[in-house]
């Protein structure tokens, strides 16, 4: 059976081909929900989906016949996205991910039916000032969530970190349900600071390449007392008076920016965290490393911390749409 999975976010797009549960080619394009609201409109994003579907396909060198069934995730069904579903509301787990699975038929950018995976919010009723800090939500990161659950057997309450521009944490309860999730903009906020700022200078533009664990652990202790703005501006003041090179810096911002997601998983009431609860690190290498660390020397988390190996993490999306449209029998049904 091949399977044709798409995974589309804000900025990229990637479709992949699956044979027995198993990635086998896959094509990716630097399109998403941004260039809807850029535009207006939904032509360039359903361009861009259609392309990395024929491009997987012509390097799988299948046809669209061949494929049995079509699943996407992400922020594709968001209100700018090519299919609007509407969140489900926490707590969600396979089976509540699986009955809400919908599909639409999209001849300008796919032939076959699409089943389309539902993200999930925060189960928060009447917002206002007063509690809009405890809403949050997800697309295309609950596909993942599941996907991990199932590759990593977590069986326990845990909080699953996805670090990247919009770094998310999700929730989980011992029975493997998305009870909540937070959101920050540490990965646009590293991004905008190291390139459109005064520090690009100090930084020269570009993040840390190896983990120094004194300056990561400096930064985020500067933040936590200080204040991020001000933790920041210290990396100027160590480029001009100190002999700490350009990568000691970077990690000393890098501290100080992931230091500001620890005080949010501490204190956010969108996530609700107790300091027991297993911690899990996604993301690429230099993340993982660093917010794993800042996590094991922080004195508020005594649960276990582990890091997701390259192997685990790779497809999760599209992993995760499998798993729930196996719940949903859709498998047997292709």
């Amino acid at each position: 059976m091949s399977i044709l999975t798409i995974d589309s976010g804000t900025t990229n797009t990637r479709s992949s081909i699956w044979k027995n549960g198993v990635p086998w080619c896959q094509a990716t394009r630097q399109v998403g929900v941004r260039d809807t609201a850029v535009t207006g409109n939904k032509t360039v994003l359903q361009n861009g989906v259609r392309d990395t579907i024929a491009a997987v396909l012509h390097r799988a060198g299948l046809g669209i016949s061949d494929v049995s069934l079509v699943l996407a995730s992400g922020m594709i069904t968001s209100n700018v996205g090519l299919f609007e579903l509407a969140h489900l509301p926490a707590p969600a787990g396979v089976n509540e991910l699986a009955a809400g699975m919908q599909q639409a038929l999209l001849p300008q950018v796919c032939e076959k039916p699409i089943w389309f995976v539902p993200g999930v919010r925060n189960q928060v009723e009447n917002i206002g000032l007063h509690n809009c800090e405890a809403m949050d939500m997800m697309r295309g990161e609950e596909a993942e969530t599941m996907g991990l659950v199932e590759r990593m057997q977590i069986a326990e309450p845990t909080v699953i970190a996805l670090p990247g521009s919009h770094s998310k944490f999700v929730h989980l309860d011992a029975q493997q349900r998305i009870v909540s999730c937070v959101t920050t903009l540490s990965g646009e906020l590293l991004h905008v600071i190291t390139h459109n700022t005064i520090l690009a200078d100090s930084l020269r533009s570009d993040f840390a390449d190896r983990i120094d664990a004194e300056m990561l652990l400096a930064g985020a202790r500067s933040a936590s007392s200080i204040g991020l703005g001000r933790a920041c501006f210290t990396v100027r003041t160590l480029g001009q008076f100190t002999i700490y090179d350009r990568n000691a810096r970077a990690n000393f911002l890098l501290g100080a920016v992931l230091g500001a997601d620890l005080l949010t998983l501490k204190n956010s009431s969108a996530l609700r965290m107790s300091p027991e609860t297993r911690f899990i690190v996604t993301g690429k290498p230099t993340l993982r490393h660093a917010l794993s660390l800042l996590v094991s020397n922080d004195d508020f988390f005594s649960g276990t911390v582990s890091t997701v190996s390259d192997d685990e993490q790779d497809n999760l999306a599209g992993y995760g749409a499998i798993r729930l449209a196996r719940a949903r029998g859709l498998l047997d049904a292709a």
